[in-house]
């Protein structure tokens, strides 16, 4: 896999629960702040191997349109990570669309902002969401796919890397702010990660302004 290092929750490229409220002269304004904490970081199915993993989140958004900033320690590999999302999310009755972009720097690498990105875009319909990803610039070869369900306090999850390593997630939310996720690499073509059963107990803190 190509991109077997780099790192991104696939909370970086949505927007997160509403903080404050600023009104303006053409629309309003939400902007939110999120505080995390995870027993590991679990991307795409496999653990980066740095241990619990501490986050942040800011956003801003406005009549569909969104950006924010978003920081992860515990990826072993890469150190310390910040990316940058922007984008535009709308629904049409039970249908959605979210089509956005992300780019990630890790300083400690020597990764800045714009050397790896990639371009997103989510479709939903009811508990039903598909969300495709396109890497960007140095990672234009790389592409990854989510398909998942939300059953009750359940979401059930497959993911696809473009080399066929694929993983099948089971997240329960106990609420809004703790849930348990059971991740299984299914597919491993080259018998190079790790497919034992992960676990990972994950939580949230939103900030108020």
């Amino acid at each position: 896999m190509k991109m077997k290092r780099l790192a991104v929750s696939t909370l970086a490229a949505s927007v997160l629960s509403m903080g404050a409220m600023v009104s303006t002269a053409q629309a309003e304004m939400e902007v939110s702040a999120e505080v995390g904490v995870a027993s590991m970081y679990l991307w795409r199915g496999l653990d980066l191997g740095g241990g619990a993993a501490v986050s942040g989140d800011l956003s801003v958004s406005a009549s569909g349109f969104y950006a924010g900033l978003w920081t992860s320690s515990g990826d072993a590999g890469m150190g310390t990570e910040y990316d940058v999302y922007l984008g535009y999310a709308t629904e049409f009755g039970d249908f959605g669309i979210d089509v956005g972009y992300a780019t990630y720097a890790y300083p400690e690498s020597d990764v800045a902002l714009g050397d790896v990105a990639e371009a997103i875009v989510g479709l939903s319909y009811g508990p039903a969401s598909l969300t495709y990803f396109h890497g960007l610039a140095d990672i234009e070869d790389y592409w990854y796919a989510n398909l998942a369900v939300d059953v009750g306090s359940f979401t059930l999850a497959y993911g696809l890397h473009e080399d066929d390593l694929a993983h099948v997630d089971v997240t329960y939310g106990y609420n809004d702010n703790v849930s348990f996720t059971l991740s299984k690499v299914v597919d491993n073509v080259s018998d190079t990660y790790n497919d034992e059963m992960k676990f990972m107990v994950s939580a949230s803190l939103p900030i108020k302004f």
